[in-house]
């Protein structure tokens, strides 16, 4: 998926083509979706969108920045990583990176730009309707950026099996649009975002097996497609499983 996180950072922008991207849409607290034209399923929709946007999204979403800089690199998954700047960036610092999308043109492209910037071996992008597949493997951090969708779906399911796929002492980041940027094709009023109080109530952790690291909605200046900018809000929820 992945489109463009309303700030024009990697492929997340107001939603995220199920996992992380434009902004194609508004996301309800329960799933993370709005609504989306009727003629289109969610991997045609996407493919639409990517072969449309293929220069926008290409740097790191500064909050993952923030949080995996500090870390010692490892194993992380990126979900709905959209054009990839994300996985790039991770590769670039060292981290072994599993990236996935919904759409084909976006794994194609993520891949060949993975071999350009000489981190091809570090970065395994694959294709994945995560309503009904999910990667193999264990993470050190998982990282769903603008996870959020006009389509139905599983949201808290999803990401509920990611935190399970993470390592003791693994990080989970779960960054959300909080806000509807001017550029984003739903100005619906009426939009409803999850907060990083719900998407926790939603992911249903153990606390004697988890610790919430960070809950919070800030504000920052983002930059959309043809170079606009405004001030958005994050709903971000970072949660770590306990080392043993």
């Amino acid at each position: 998926m992945g489109s463009t996180d309303q700030t024009g950072s990697t492929d997340q922008t107001g939603f995220t083509d199920q996992t992380g991207s434009t902004d194609p849409s508004r996301p309800t607290a329960e799933t993370g979706s709005g609504h989306a034209p009727a003629e289109e399923d969610a991997a045609r929709f996407w493919e639409r969108i990517h072969r449309a946007r293929s220069g926008w999204g290409t740097r790191v979403n500064p909050l993952l920045a923030e949080v995996a800089a500090p870390l010692r690199p490892g194993a992380a998954l990126d979900l709905g990583c959209g054009s990839g700047g994300d996985s790039l960036w991770m590769a670039q610092q060292g981290w072994h990176v599993t990236a996935v999308d919904i759409s084909a043109t976006a794994v194609r492209r993520l891949r060949a730009r993975a071999r350009e910037l000489g981190v091809g071996e570090l970065v395994s992008a694959e294709r994945h309707d995560l309503a009904d597949s999910f990667p193999d493997g264990g993470f050190d951090l998982v990282s769903a950026q603008y996870f959020q969708t006009p389509f139905e779906l599983p949201r808290g399911d999803i990401l509920r099996t990611a935190a399970r796929a993470l390592r003791p002492g693994g990080l989970l980041l779960v960054v959300d649009h909080g806000s509807t940027a001017p550029w984003s094709w739903n100005q619906d009023p009426d939009v409803h975002y999850p907060t990083p109080e719900e998407t926790a109530a939603e992911l249903a952790l153990d606390p004697a097996r988890w610790s919430v690291l960070r809950a919070d909605m800030p504000r920052r200046r983002a930059t959309g497609p043809a170079g606009e900018t405004a001030t958005v809000i994050d709903n971000v929820l970072l949660v770590q499983r306990a080392a043993a």
